[in-house]
C-alpha cells in the first residue's frame, strides 16, 4: 500500500525514559482531574476503546484497567488476541486515560474507567492501513463504548472512515482525536489531519503545562479545544514510564475527562445524555487561554470551570446586594 494511503500515529516526540515514578502526572492536576475525584468521581463503569499501537497489559499501572483487545492490524500474523506494542504509544495513551498506581507509578484522567484496546496500528512506527482503523472502530460501536480515543492521522479523507465515526457519534459515542503536529506557529494557516478534522470528532489541540501553545499544534477551524501536551509523563511497555509530547498526549487527557463528565452529568440528569448534550457538557468545562479560536478552540478542559463561574456570581451577587 502507498505510503499516502496510510494512517500513522500522531507524530510525537520522546522527551525522557524512566524506570520508575512517583506522581500525579502534572497534565492530570492542570484539568483540574483530582478535584473530581475527591467528590467521588473516578469514571467507574465508563468503558473507553483505545485505538492506537496496542498496549502493554501487564504494566503494572494498568492492572485490572482492561477489559479486552483486539488486534486489527498484520503484526504477529494478524493474531486477533495479540495487542503487544512495539511502539509504546498505545501504553502511553492507556495510561494517561485511566493509570491506576499513584503509590510507585503514574495514575490517570480516569482511573475507575475500563479500556478496550483496539490494536489498528502496527511495527515500531505505528503505522497501519485506513482499513483497519474503520474495523476498529466499527469494533467499538458494536461493544457499545462510552468514549473512543484516537491519537492517530493521515492526509486523506476517506469516506468509509468518515462514515464510520458519524456511525459511532449517532450511537452517542463521544470520538476523541489528536488534532495533529503539523503546526508551523502561524494560525492564519490551516494544517488538517484526519480523522480530528471531521466536524463529528471533537478535536484536540496541545498546550504546555504552562498553558502556552504548542508550537507543533495544528490550527483550523475544526479545534475543539486544548489540553496538556507537552512534557507528559505516562506508561509505556516493561513497566516503564515515558515523558513524550504531542497532541497525540493531549487527546488522552480529553478522554479521560469525559469519562467524569459522563459520570457527573448521569447523576446530576438521572439519566444517559447524548452525545450533542455531553459535548456540550465538555465545552462548558473549558477556559478561554486567550488564543484564536484556531489554535485553542472553547480553551482548555478545565474540570472544575462551573465551580469557578459558580463563585464568581455568588461574590458579584454579594458585591451588589451591599453596594460595593
Amino acid at each position: 500500500m502507498q505510503k499516502e494511503k496510510l494512517v500513522h500515529l500522531i507524530p510525537y516526540r520522546l522527551d525522557n525514559q524512566l524506570f520508575e515514578t512517583h506522581q500525579i502526572p502534572e497534565g492530570i492536576e492542570l484539568i483540574q482531574a483530582p478535584s473530581l475525584w475527591q467528590q467521588g468521581y473516578k469514571g467507574k463503569d465508563m468503558v473507553i476503546a483505545v485505538i492506537d499501537t496496542g498496549c502493554d497489559t501487564k504494566h503494572p499501572d494498568l492492572h485490572g484497567r482492561i477489559l479486552e483487545g483486539k488486534n486489527f492490524t498484520d503484526d504477529d500474523n494478524g493474531a486477533e488476541d495479540n495487542i503487544t506494542d512495539y511502539n509504546g504509544h498505545g501504553t502511553h495513551v492507556a495510561g494517561t486515560i485511566a493509570a491506576i498506581n499513584p503509590a510507585s507509578g503514574v495514575v490517570g484522567v480516569a482511573p475507575e474507567a475500563k479500556l478496550i484496546i483496539l490494536k489498528a496500528l502496527g511495527g515500531k512506527n505505528g503505522s497501519g492501513e485506513y482499513e483497519w482503523i474503520v474495523n476498529a472502530i466499527n469494533y467499538a460501536v458494536s461493544k457499545n463504548v462510552d468514549i473512543i480515543s484516537m491519537s492517530l492521522g493521515g492526509p486523506l479523507d476517506v469516506s468509509e472512515l468518515h462514515d464510520a465515526i458519524k456511525a459511532a457519534v449517532n450511537q452517542n459515542i463521544l470520538v476523541v482525536c489528536a488534532a495533529g503536529n503539523e503546526g508551523d506557529g502561524n494560525h492564519h494557516t490551516d494544517e488538517f489531519s484526519y480523522p480530528a478534522a471531521y466536524t463529528e470528532v471533537i478535536s484536540v489541540g496541545s498546550i504546555s503545562l504552562q498553558r502556552k501553545s504548542s508550537y507543533f499544534t495544528n490550527s483550523n477551524n475544526e479545534i475543539d479545544l486544548v489540553a496538556p501536551g507537552e512534557r507528559i509523563i505516562s506508561t509505556i511497555p516493561d513497566g516503564r514510564y515515558a515523558v513524550y509530547s504531542g497532541t497525540s498526549m493531549s487527546a488522552p487527557h480529553v478522554a479521560g475527562a469525559l469519562a467524569l463528565i459522563k459520570s457527573v452529568t448521569e447523576k446530576e440528569f438521572s439519566r444517559v445524555l447524548s452525545e450533542p448534550e455531553l459535548y456540550a457538557q465538555l465545552i462548558k468545562r473549558t477556559i478561554p487561554l486567550g488564543y484564536p479560536k484556531s489554535l485553542e478552540g472553547n480553551g482548555l478542559v478545565y474540570l472544575t470551570a462551573p465551580d469557578l463561574l459558580a463563585d464568581y456570581l455568588r461574590q458579584k451577587n454579594i458585591a451588589e446586594s451591599i453596594g460595593v
